[in-house]
């Protein structure tokens, strides 16, 4: 495909992803995640050329006019859209598939100073939010969704929806993911919390209330129950949170 077609491809793309673009004039002019994957692509042909000092100057001239920055040597798919662009960085081994969407503030990072594939994998038809970072080598399968904001350190099965830090699963191939295990959520806190749980119980078992101890959090739990089914009715109309 030739550089124009490339280039039309790439503006149709964000006419049908973002109702905020009217039309082809104002995404040209208005977009500035647009003008970043363009200057990239120009910055990774002369990586690949070596010419690493070139391609490393135009990939900072492309973020001081854009506000996004990406590491020349990154891999970049067909269609890639990246909303409003600010604060964008994709790091030098991150590998971004066809047809993703990235919002303001995403983080394709890596965690430490390791040598080799050191930033993530993000596969087709990925939508992450607005803030997330995807740090290390790990993958996010196809048509999933990161919510913003989140951590993600772990790989992502496809056509899942992940949130929080550190992310985890609430949505896997359409079905909601409910968590029964504190240890499940990989939050710091879980096992503090789950050492104070079982101490409780010891402590309820020698003063003999075990037995007829009302259920712990049974209205918290009626509460939560009300807002999953609010939630349910509401799906269709609500966004999932990928961004503005």
């Amino acid at each position: 495909m030739g550089v124009w077609q490339r280039m039309r491809e790439d503006i149709g793309s964000v006419l049908e992803r973002d109702p905020a673009a009217r039309s082809r004039l104002e995404v040209l002019f208005c977009y500035p995640g647009l003008w970043a994957v363009w200057i990239h692509r120009v910055g990774h042909r002369l990586w690949r050329a070596n010419l690493r000092l070139p391609a490393r100057i135009l990939s900072q001239i492309g973020r001081f006019l854009t506000g996004v920055d990406i590491h020349p040597a990154a891999l970049l798919g067909r269609r890639l859209f990246i909303d409003h662009g600010t604060g964008v960085v994709i790091g030098e081994t991150a590998i971004v598939g066809s047809d993703v969407t990235l919002y303001q503030g995403v983080t394709l990072g890596g965690t430490g100073k390791e040598q080799g594939k050191r930033h993530p994998t993000v596969c087709d038809g990925v939508y992450i939010g607005n803030n997330a970072n995807i740090l290390g080598n790990i993958t996010v399968g196809e048509n999933s969704r990161v919510g913003a904001g989140s951590v993600v350190l772990d790989d992502v099965p496809p056509n899942s929806t992940v949130v929080g830090v550190p992310a985890h699963i609430i949505y896997r191939a359409g079905q909601r993911v409910l968590i029964t295990d504190p240890h499940d959520v990989k939050d710091p806190l879980s096992d503090a919390l789950i050492a104070l749980s079982a101490r409780v119980e010891e402590l309820e078992e020698r003063l003999g209330a075990g037995a007829d101890r009302a259920v712990p959090f049974a209205a918290e739990e009626a509460e939560r129950l009300a807002y999953r089914k609010e939630l349910d009715y509401m799906r269709d109309y609500v966004s999932m949170g990928e961004g503005i």
